[in-house]
């Protein structure tokens, strides 16, 4: 029938809810012969015309894109009540109805009256059950920093030392025992979700007794730490002497010349070849200025046989009294040897590589490598330091014994979940290490631990009073550090596909106090201004206010695989002691024995504990609650310009490379996080969008292949005195050897790939909201 064919016109343009009224459909079933003979009549497509212009009321369907929130209609009203209420439809339309249908008339008014009184006391009920059942207050916006500060003010000093002194006094024998500890502790905190992980790795353990140096012109045979060889079993079981040794360093006895090569840079090796046949030599070698497997690199590929590596007394800060001491170090580049690039699970093919280099290392103290070189004993003053250097003409052959043993170990790891109550699928990682080598190596890992489960303690308070981070935080403690970050290696090689797609930052908690002088912040390029941001947020409680600059640099710790493998932001905070040389670079790979530093000496109070858990928490508040990550795209790409410092050839190219960068990170900062911090402009779609293309900045910086040592991700640099990238230092070091500069050309190309790939991931996500934007138009 001809009104059922208008209603159906009119469904179709609006899809009002109001029209699919039962109501209203009953009345217009009794309406139906009367409207009939009202389109028959004069004047009604007059009227079908008109309401085919009004606006549409109804939610549209359309498949446009649209992300902006859908807007209700905007009047509540039915149809026919909004006609009656148009004073045009009135006047043309209203007429006198029929006598012979007085009835339906009297029947239409009667319907349309209850549900009016039906509507009216439903408003009136409404309204005061409202009234009486208050609605539960909003909670705050999760980026208030007055949350921030709810939780970081539960972080007290004496509750870190607490933790820590409890952590020391725990009887242990296996990495398994304080993994279990840890993971009690953290559960009775009120964190549900904690695992412990257990893995069967290929470690490189001390032999039954310690490795020694004999020193051939008068057989003198010496320990690491400079003592003489002695029959006393005491000795001979001494924790110290065992562990002074170099993690998979080859086994077996080496004699001969003893060739001292300062830091074993390009330079050194230079000049030592020009006056020595080095081949199956062993090289006397300074700790510090590059990074140690990097350097050894560079000894094998020279031909020596053997290395004594040692850290001079005038690289160490002035209140270190390590010239007597022997350290430990590993060789390890990361995770379990026996399977390098996968997991170590059951089932998993184990390549044979007992040692990781063919030279024989050892380190040892500053006083056995004086005597060795037969130097004197320092007289000069204390405000003065001598750099220690072989005589000219003191050739010395010396017979070097290691015995260290590989077997296979069970390390452990402790991960705790708490679950994310809007991303739940994005992972803010803080990670935290505890023992494997039964103390030896400072008291670091107690402090790290500490640090972190303090963190969850006040971060546990507040969840359960009701709140929780937006993404999921996960807490780590990492089995298997001293080795070669075994642990974080072999859970991230395990969960690589999930984490590639899921991990948004790592915040680190190695080693927070090793010194009481500086403040030093280390975070990628992304995560910079938020670190420095964290500083200025936690000055307002300490009149000491640690502002430090915060740089990119090459970091020690169970981070490496996270910025090496996965591309994710990191950053991290710890207390050092001002460094005394520009060689005091990668002095922390040295692990000294545990009474050598005492960090109850270096911060009796743990103020500074307190201090680095709160600006940790901080950081991680902010990745974990703000809508928009917390990241800065633009500073990546000035930090790509100010790397690529230098009049080489190839670099200008570069630069052409990185401006275009530059304009598309300013164009993406401008355009789409300014708008998507807004919350009035903020759209959830669009912001997971956003999202997801500031976890992954990153990763396009991530080379295939570095040299050893070096990070594979370009943005981080060797240290706070070199500017540009390392890969390009290290290819214009290779060319003063080798008299060629393929090396450099080859560099220069892989630099090149990396910013543009990165340029054009930036210009792809601005490409994704300007179709957006198109599609909504």
């Amino acid at each position: 029938m001809a009104y059922h064919k208008v209603n159906a016109d009119q469904r179709a343009q609006g899809h009002s809810p109001y029209l699919d009224s039962d109501e209203l459909q009953g009345t217009a079933l009794e309406l139906e012969w009367d409207m009939e003979k009202e389109l028959e009549e004069p004047g009604f497509d007059h009227f079908r015309l008109d309401s085919a212009a009004q606006p549409h009321l109804g939610n549209s369907q359309s498949p446009d894109l649209d992300l902006e929130p859908i807007q209700p209609s905007s009047s509540p009203k039915g149809r026919f009540q909004r006609l009656q209420e148009d004073p045009d439809y009135v006047s043309h339309y209203t007429r006198q109805a029929p006598k012979s249908h007085r009835c339906s008339f009297f029947r239409l008014l009667k319907v349309f009256c209850t549900a009016s009184i039906l509507f009216i006391f439903g408003i009136v009920i409404g309204y005061y059950a409202r009234k009486k059942c208050p609605s539960p207050p909003a909670s705050p916006e999760p980026n208030n920093p007055h949350i921030y500060h709810e939780i970081l003010k539960e972080i007290k000093a004496e509750n870190i030392q607490r933790i820590y002194r409890d952590l020391l006094e725990f009887p242990r024998e296996e990495d398994a025992d304080i993994a279990v500890r840890i993971l009690a502790q953290w559960r009775s905190q009120g964190l549900e979700d904690v695992q412990l992980l257990n893995y069967s790795v290929l470690l490189d353990l001390p032999g039954p007794s310690s490795n020694t140096v004999t020193l051939h012109s008068t057989g003198e045979c010496f320990y690491p730490s400079g003592q003489q060889c002695s029959t006393d079993p005491k000795t001979l079981q001494s924790q110290d002497l065992l562990y002074s040794y170099a993690a998979y360093s080859a086994k077996g006895t080496l004699e001969a010349e003893l060739v001292d090569v300062q830091y074993g840079t390009m330079e050194d090796l230079i000049r030592v070849q020009a006056t020595t046949n080095v081949t199956k030599k062993i090289a006397l070698l300074k700790l510090g200025q590059s990074p140690l497997l990097y350097k050894l690199s560079l000894l094998e590929d020279a031909g020596f046989g053997g290395v004594l590596l040692y850290t001079d007394p005038c690289d160490l800060p002035k209140t270190a009294d390590l010239a007597d001491k022997a350290f430990m170090v590993s060789l390890n580049s990361g995770g379990d040897p026996s399977t390098p690039g996968y997991a170590s699970i059951d089932g998993s093919y184990r390549q044979n590589r007992l040692n990781l280099t063919t030279l024989l290392v050892q380190p040892i103290s500053a006083v056995l490598a004086r005597k060795l070189i037969s130097l004197p004993e320092d007289t000069a003053p204390k405000d003065r330091c001598t750099p220690l250097q072989q005589p000219a003409a003191g050739k010395k052959t010396v017979s070097l014994n290691i015995q260290s043993v590989t077997s296979y170990k069970t390390i452990s790891n402790v991960i705790g979940y708490l679950k994310g109550a809007v991303f739940p699928d994005r992972y803010v990682i803080i990670g935290s290490h505890h023992s494997t080598l039964k103390g030896y190596g400072g008291q670091g890992w107690a402090s790290s631990t500490a640090v972190i489960t303090a963190l969850l303690q006040a971060l546990m308070a507040k969840v359960q009073r009701g709140w929780r981070p937006d993404r999921t935080l996960l807490f780590c403690s990492w089995g298997g550090t001293a080795l070669g970050n075994v642990g974080s290696y072999e859970w991230a090689e395990d969960l690589r596909s999930v984490l590639q797609r899921n991990a948004v930052a790592y915040v680190s908690l190695h080693n927070p106090v090793t010194g009481n002088s500086t403040l030093h912040p280390v975070a990628s390029p992304s995560l910079q201004q938020l670190a420095a941001e964290s500083q200025s947020f936690n000055c307002v409680e300490k009149a000491r206010c640690p502002a430090s600059n915060v740089s990119s640099v090459q970091i020690q710790g169970d981070s490496d695989y996270f910025i090496n493998h996965l591309g994710v932001p990191a950053t991290q905070f710890s207390y050092e002691d001002v460094k005394a040389s520009e060689n005091s670079s990668f002095l922390s790979e040295a692990l000294f024995p545990v009474h050598a530093t005492k960090t109850e000496e270096l911060d009796p109070s743990f103020s500074l504990h307190e201090t680095i858990a709160k600006l940790t928490g901080q950081v991680t508040l902010q990745i974990a609650t703000d809508p928009v990550l917390p990241f800065n795209a633009l500073d990546i790409a000035l930090e790509v310009q100010n790397s690529l410092k230098g009049d080489e050839a190839g670099v200008p190219q570069l630069l052409a490379v990185a401006s275009q960068l530059r304009d598309t990170a300013e164009l993406f900062q401008s355009d789409e996080m300014r708008p998507a911090n807004d919350p009035q402009e903020r759209a959830p779609v669009r912001v997971r969008m956003l999202n997801d293309v500031l976890q992954g900045l990153e990763k396009s910086f991530l080379l295939h292949q570095a040299p050893p040592g070096l990070y594979r991700n370009i943005l981080y640099r060797l240290d706070d005195r070199t500017s540009q990238f390392s890969v390009l230092l290290e290819a214009l070091e290779h060319c003063k050897l080798h008299q060629s500069n393929e090396t450099v050309q080859a560099a220069l190309s892989k630099v090149l790939n990396s910013i543009n790939s990165a340029q054009v991931y930036f210009k792809a996500g601005l490409d994704v909201f300007e179709t957006t934007l198109a599609g909504k138009k």
